[in-house]
């Protein structure tokens, strides 16, 4: 496997935002506390340090304690819960929705970027200890988002007439989707698929998939957070109290938003009156204020009074929003930095003042690292019409049009040949000529039938030269489309068992493991060696 690095501006994929949030965080200084950084980590663990308390501590320590008691874990998992418990400890916080089988490949990068952050953090700061964290967003209800993977040109979906939150979906007719990615590696005796998938089970789909990532990631330690509980709400219920009565998120949101318009960013969500749900089993409604009062849906009008009684006594029974929900997370855990992707983090540009609203610290924010893989298959293909990487990320017209400017100029240059072809011709009809002026007509037929046998020849040349090089161009092209499908990334569409044919799960994660650097911000390209 070789690993090769470009810079995320040459390669076209990301906007002028996007790359100030990856590479040039000075840009955004008045909308983050500080640039993310290595030596910034320093300021950042003061802060945190001094705000965070042992009693959220031994709350987050005793739910964490609870959710891994029924599951088998590494003893460096429990370590990290363990050492939660004193305020030298802090984490690094990714996320994501429960997506099937993990979904896109960028849930894979997004956790190995932040264990390998905590990795390097342990060995810049050796007085601390850092934890890797995933956040589940176990209440999010966009199921159509999740149900889905691609794999092996095969379409697998689980289908469900749930609704609400996906974290509290049963696992009704679930086993028959894990028997379908399964069946894909039969064939193959000795896999990791089978014991991936006894792992990705539970009472509902929240409690599969964490014990599915644990599964997946518990040699590096990760640490595994369902927001959805009743003690960590408890924690958060007087933000969510100022929320409903005094709206305070969509006040700052707003204020934010229209220096961030006039600054030329692009705003990436837009906040609500109220950024909270109500939540149920089978629903996760919007809860909209009225003069005197709130609505629900399928709950109907709401008093004041009523609904605030009901968040002391039911915290669970209220959900942050996209607006709310990075304020909980980083109420609830010691956290320093949070990473995501480009898209996500944006929106974390619209949110320090909601921090600020309740004095809560503002974390480094980081994009995730971006990767390419290209497979065996893909990189002989790409030597087989020489496309050189650089390529990768220029159009495919251009690509094609300097295949055929290399390799197909000369090929159907028969100018020099027809030169020679009329001196012959002239030479032998002067000879001709020279012996028996009677015999100039006889001389040109003959002449004309080895012009058209060059011509013969000439044809058949640039028909077989047309056929390998529409090959090669058909090659570029099937290349272009395996490594950005539909023109867009990769790491959008892959699924991870995609790049495990053989079930050898483990070994391809590592391999993400060791090519992630948590401190480079540039793109990845991993070009594994032809087969």
């Amino acid at each position: 496997m070789q690993k090769f690095t470009f810079k995320r501006r040459d390669t076209g994929l990301f906007t002028d935002q996007q790359l100030n949030l990856a590479c040039h965080q000075e840009r955004l200084l008045p909308f983050i506390n500080r640039v993310f950084s290595k030596e910034n980590f320093e300021q950042q663990i003061a802060l945190k340090k001094q705000q965070f308390s042992e009693e959220k501590r031994a709350v987050l320590v005793t739910v964490l304690t609870q959710n891994y008691a029924n599951i088998t874990t590494t003893e460096k998992v429990k370590a990290n819960i363990e050492a939660l418990k004193e305020s030298t400890t802090f984490t690094v916080t990714t996320g994501h929705q429960l997506s099937l089988f993990t979904g896109p490949i960028y849930f894979i990068y997004k956790i190995l970027h932040v264990i390998r952050l905590a990795e390097d953090l342990a060995l810049a700061y050796p007085e601390n200890k850092f934890v890797p964290v995933f956040w589940m967003a176990s209440e999010d209800h966009d199921f159509e988002e999740i149900q889905t993977i691609q794999l092996f040109n095969q379409q697998i979906t689980w289908e469900t007439s749930q609704k609400g939150p996906v974290g509290r979906f049963d696992l009704t007719d679930f086993e028959a989707v894990k028997n379908t990615v399964k069946a894909l590696f039969s064939s193959h005796t000795d896999n990791e698929i089978d014991i991936l998938m006894d792992a990705y089970a539970g009472k509902n789909l929240a409690e599969a998939t964490f014990s599915f990532v644990n599964a997946l990631f518990q040699k590096y330690g990760l640490v595994i957070v369902d927001g959805d509980q009743r003690a960590l709400k408890t924690e958060f219920v007087a933000t969510m109290q100022k929320e409903l009565e005094h709206q305070f998120s969509y006040h700052a949101v707003q204020k934010t938003n229209e220096v961030l318009q006039k600054e030329g960013y692009k705003l990436q969500v837009n906040a609500r009156e109220i950024n909270l749900f109500y939540l149920q089993e089978q629903s996760r409604e919007r809860i909209v204020k009225l003069e005197d009062g709130f609505f629900i849906e399928g709950k109907g009008n709401v008093t004041k009074e009523n609904l605030l009684a009901e968040l002391m006594a039911n915290p669970e029974r209220f959900s942050p929003n996209v607006i709310l929900r990075p304020l909980y997370q980083e109420t609830i855990l010691p956290n320093l930095c949070y990473v995501g992707g480009v898209g996500e983090m944006s929106y974390w540009l619209q949110l320090k003042g909601v921090f600020d609203a309740v004095h809560e610290v503002y974390p480094l924010i980081q994009v995730r690292s971006s990767l390419l893989f290209i497979d065996s298959a893909n990189a002989k293909k790409m030597d087989k019409v020489s496309m050189n990487l650089s390529q990768l990320f220029e159009d495919v017209a251009i690509v094609k049009k300097a295949y055929l400017k290399e390799f197909a100029a000369d090929d159907v240059d028969f100018s020099s040949i027809e030169k020679q072809m009329l001196d012959l011709k002239s030479s032998i009809v002067d000879k001709v000529m020279a012996a028996d002026f009677n015999l100039e007509k006889y001389a040109q037929a003959e002449t004309l039938k080895l012009e058209k046998q060059v011509a013969s020849i000439q044809e058949k040349v640039v028909k077989s030269v047309k056929q390998r090089h529409e090959t090669a161009l058909k090659t570029i092209e099937q290349v272009n489309e395996k490594l950005f499908p539909s023109n867009g990334m990769q790491e959008r569409s892959l699924n991870l068992f995609q790049l495990c044919a053989t079930g050898n799960v483990s070994e391809i994660v590592e391999l993400f493991y060791k090519a992630i650097d948590p401190f480079d911000p540039e793109f990845v390209v991993l070009r594994a060696n032809e087969k």
